[in-house]
């Protein structure tokens, strides 16, 4: 099919259906986030609470993960995203309940319910994320993949924008009005994605066995290209990531409230909007391999700027840097992936780099919990910054297939 510009990616219905459940969903998890994040801060004050909420997301995530990735290869990959939709839902409905005290006459919120409710959370998206990425090529045709993964991105960092700063204003009538709105958003996501259609491969004969469980990962680790791909996610977020730390940058160092917080968590989107809005207009069409390390050390350059700024609007700026440099990497990265897979293996490989993803995120937001409380909240950054420049540096001698690709399709 020949490429289309971007007016023909509103005319397909199934991918819009799925955008827009995409961004419903993301708008809740971003609110919910915020909100735990803070709960979490008012009840411990503690760094290492804060990242053992990123921590215990991510371990049922990494033992799932490949399990899930098979099933996005046997079944509908749009009713999982809606049965994990339904389940987060439940998690905000009972954060909701337990914050106004129903059944009980107090509000019974408290560390050991959110660490619990974390782990929920970690099951669902360890089901959604690969399902969520190995669907899109079955909507769109190949021609125009990169180009819907940049609106794609887009409208999930318009949620990402809207959902911490809507959140930390609604944050002012109370939690529970976060939460309510929350199991709103995940209830709507979720009808979407279960009236998405698509034609589907009938399932494999072949028997589920261990090494069918794995072969994503066999597919990956033999093709240095996405190793590479994959694994440079991983280590750039995991250190240069600030998430996690956000709270106590709002409250201790910028002197700021709920409200600052929504900005802060919401500036990484502004920048990823932006570029992701260019990205789909304009899509990459060469060098994009160095075009992606690049990307890489301008993540972590900015988040030196960040750990080193006590101005709110300076920090603000290095994050909205951060995210559009983020966007640039997710845009290759994820593009790269579905086009160097088989259908039939697209959910097994993006359950390896939902692992990554994941992986950089939460296991970022724990590791970030850690030095804080050793080297502070300024420490800990300034230290994830240097080392996200080091590991734009190693990938492009450890990966010179990755570092010199030219062109999405090879």
């Amino acid at each position: 099919m020949p490429d289309q510009r971007f007016s023909d990616l509103l005319r397909l219905k199934n991918f819009m259906r799925m955008w827009l459940a995409r961004l419903s969903s993301t708008a809740g998890q971003q609110m919910l986030m915020v909100a735990v994040g803070w709960q979490m801060y008012e009840l411990t004050g503690s760094a290492w609470d804060l990242g053992l909420v990123g921590l215990y997301q991510f371990a049922p995530a990494l033992l799932l993960t490949l399990v899930a990735g098979h099933a996005a290869d046997r079944l509908h990959r749009g009713r999982i995203i809606a049965a994990c939709l339904l389940v987060q839902a439940v998690v905000a409905f009972t954060l909701m309940s337990a914050t106004l005290g129903w059944g009980t006459g107090g509000a019974w919120v408290g560390r050991d319910l959110l660490l619990g409710l974390s782990v929920m959370l970690g099951m669902a998206r360890a089901f959604q994320m690969p399902a969520q990425q190995a669907i899109a090529p079955l909507l769109v045709p190949a021609a125009i993949l990169p180009r819907a993964t940049a609106f794609n991105s887009a409208g999930s960092q318009v949620a990402v924008i809207g959902g911490p700063a809507l959140g930390g204003l609604v944050f002012v009538a109370g939690a529970a009005a976060v939460y309510a709105t929350c199991f709103a958003l995940f209830v709507v996501g979720s009808v979407l994605m279960a009236l998405v259609r698509y034609q589907q491969a009938p399932p494999s004969a072949e028997p589920v066995t261990l090494q069918s469980v794995f072969a994503g990962v066999s597919f990956v680790w033999r093709s240095k290209l996405l190793l590479g791909a994959t694994t440079l996610d991983l280590f750039a977020v995991m250190l240069g990531s600030a998430t996690a730390l956000l709270p106590m940058f709002a409250k201790d160092i910028l002197h700021t409230g709920p409200w600052g917080l929504g900005l802060l968590r919401a500036a990484p989107a502004v920048g990823a909007l932006l570029m992701s809005v260019v990205l789909t207009r304009w899509p990459f069409e060469r060098r994009v391999g160095r075009k992606l390390l690049l990307a890489v050390g301008i993540y972590g350059l900015s988040m030196l700027v960040f750990g080193l700024s006590t101005s709110l609007v300076l920090s603000m700026l290095a994050l909205a840097v951060s995210g559009a440099a983020d966007m640039v990497s997710v845009v290759i990265r994820i593009t790269l992936v579905q086009l160097e897979t088989p259908d039939e293996m697209r959910g097994r490989v993006s359950a390896v780099n939902s692992i990554f993803i994941g992986a950089s995120n939460q296991l970022g937001e724990f590791e970030s919990g850690v030095t804080a409380a050793w080297l502070g909240p300024v420490g800990s950054v300034l230290l994830g910054g240097v080392g996200t420049l080091l590991v734009a540096v190693a990938w492009l001698r450890l990966f010179p297939s990755l570092a010199t690709r030219d062109r999405m399709q090879g």
